[in-house]
C-alpha cells in the first residue's frame, strides 16, 4: 500500500506542478475545473441518490463549472471577482459555523441538502485554485503545502503520543494529540517561512509583510478549518458507508480524498487574504 501511495504520487506531482508553474491560466483554471467535477461525481456517490438524480447533479455539476470556466475567461458576462468573493463569503460561513454545527449533531440530512453542501465543498475551492493561482502560484503551494504538513504532523504525532480520540463517532483513528502535532508542526512551517521571506526577497515576501506573528496566528486558524473539512468529508463518507471517496487515485482513494482538508483551508484564505488587501 505504501509503495502504491508513492508512485502514485510520484506520477501525479510533476503534472500537478508543472500545470501549477507553466500553464496558461486558462488552462490551469481548466484542470482545476476537472478536479472539481471529480469531487462532484465522488460527492454524489455520498448522497444517497438514486442513479436518475445522480446523473442529474451532475449534469448540473457540469454546468455550473462550464459558466464558472467561461466567466474566468471572459466568455460570459458577469463579474468573476464578484462570484468569487461570494463564494468565498458562503464557504467561509459554511466551514466556520455550519459544518461544525452538521459535526456536532451528527446530522444525515436530505440527499439534496447533501447535494448543496458538495457544491459548497467543490465550487468556493475551485474558485480559490484559480484567484490564488493568479495571486501567485508560491502562494497556492505554500498553503497546500501547509496542510501537508499538517496532515504529515498529525499523522506522526497521533501515532507516538495519540490517547484521546477527538471524534470517534466520524473518524475514529483522529486523536486530539494528533491536532497538536499538526499546530505545532505548522507553526514551526509558518515561522520557518516567514524567516526565509522576510529575509529576502521572494515571490511571498508581500505575503509576509509587517508582522510575522499574525501571519502564523492565521495559519493555526486555518489548521482548525482544515480539521473540520477533514472531519467532514469522513462523516459524509460513513453515512455512505464507504471508506474512500473513490478509487480514482491507487493507494490514495479519491480526489476528495485528498482535498478535503484544502477544500475548507483555500476559500477562507482566500477570502482572508483579500480582506488584508482590502484593509491594507
Amino acid at each position: 500500500m505504501l509503495l502504491t501511495r508513492v508512485l502514485t504520487a510520484l506520477a501525479l506531482l510533476p503534472v500537478v506542478l508543472g500545470m501549477l508553474f507553466f500553464a496558461p491560466a486558462p488552462v490551469w483554471a481548466l484542470f482545476a475545473l476537472g478536479i472539481a467535477l471529480l469531487a462532484c461525481w465522488e460527492w454524489s456517490r455520498m448522497c444517497g441518490f438514486s442513479p436518475a438524480a445522480q446523473g442529474a447533479y451532475l449534469a448540473a455539476s457540469g454546468a455550473v463549472g462550464a459558466f464558472l470556466w467561461l466567466l474566468y475567461i471572459r466568455l460570459v458576462p458577469g463579474n468573476f471577482v464578484a462570484a468569487a468573493m461570494t463564494g468565498f463569503i458562503i464557504a467561509t460561513l459554511f466551514w466556520v459555523v455550519g459544518a461544525p454545527w452538521w459535526l456536532a449533531g451528527k446530522l444525515r440530512p436530505s440527499p439534496s441538502m447533501r447535494a448543496v453542501a458538495g457544491w459548497i465543498v467543490a465550487w468556493p475551492t475551485w474558485l480559490a485554485f484559480v484567484v490564488l493561482r493568479d495571486t501567485s502560484a508560491w502562494l497556492l503551494l505554500a498553503l497546500a503545502a501547509l496542510v501537508w504538513v499538517a496532515d504529515i504532523a498529525a499523522y506522526f504525532a497521533g501515532k507516538r503520543f495519540g490517547r484521546h480520540k477527538l471524534a470517534p463517532a466520524i473518524s475514529p483513528g483522529k486523536t486530539w494529540e494528533g491536532v497538536y502535532g499538526a499546530l505545532a508542526g505548522v507553526a514551526v512551517y509558518g515561522i520557518v517561512l516567514a524567516w526565509f521571506t522576510t529575509s529576502r526577497e521572494t515571490p511571498l515576501t508581500h505575503v509576509f509583510t509587517g508582522a510575522v506573528a499574525p501571519v502564523v496566528v492565521a495559519m493555526l486558524l486555518l489548521v482548525a478549518v482544515s480539521v473540520v473539512g477533514d472531519l467532514f468529508e469522513s462523516w459524509m463518507k460513513r453515512g455512505a458507508g464507504l471508506k474512500d471517496s473513490s478509487n480514482l487515485l491507487p493507494g490514495h482513494g479519491g480526489v476528495l480524498d485528498r482535498i478535503d482538508a484544502l477544500t475548507s483551508t483555500l476559500p477562507v484564505a482566500a477570502l482572508a487574504l483579500y480582506a488584508r488587501h482590502a484593509a491594507g
